[in-house]
């Protein structure tokens, strides 16, 4: 599975940006996907998550009521609409796949997209 981030840049606070991850390969047994972020000094965290099958979401408390994760399963594309950025948002943001294959689940990884929010 190939994974590959777009949509990053520079915004000021209270702007928005929309992230993209488009997904190549085999997706058949696809889980999830979702969105982490990584500031510098800090640990990876989860932003959000959006299952396969029925498409359920899941927030960080931190992003809840601005962000909203979507996916197009026909195009094999997910987004990440991101409003009312803060500073606290600025991070590498980087999409997720989680692929079943027999009786283990497997993490793939794009290469990440950087996101600056500036006061």
């Amino acid at each position: 599975v190939q994974l590959v981030e777009s949509g990053g840049g520079l915004v000021q606070v209270g702007g928005s940006l929309r992230l993209s991850c488009a997904a190549s390969g085999s997706t058949i047994n696809l889980i999830s996907m979702g969105w982490f972020r990584q500031a510098p000094g800090k640990q990876r965290e989860l932003v959000a998550t959006i299952t396969s099958s029925s498409g359920t979401t899941n927030y960080a408390d931190s992003v809840k009521g601005r962000f909203t994760i979507s996916r197009d399963n026909a195009k094999n594309v997910m987004y990440l609409q991101m409003n009312n950025l803060n500073p606290e948002d600025t991070a590498v943001y980087y999409c997720n796949a989680r692929i079943a294959l027999l009786i283990h689940n497997y993490d793939y990884w794009g290469q990440g997209t950087q996101v600056t929010v500036s006061s």
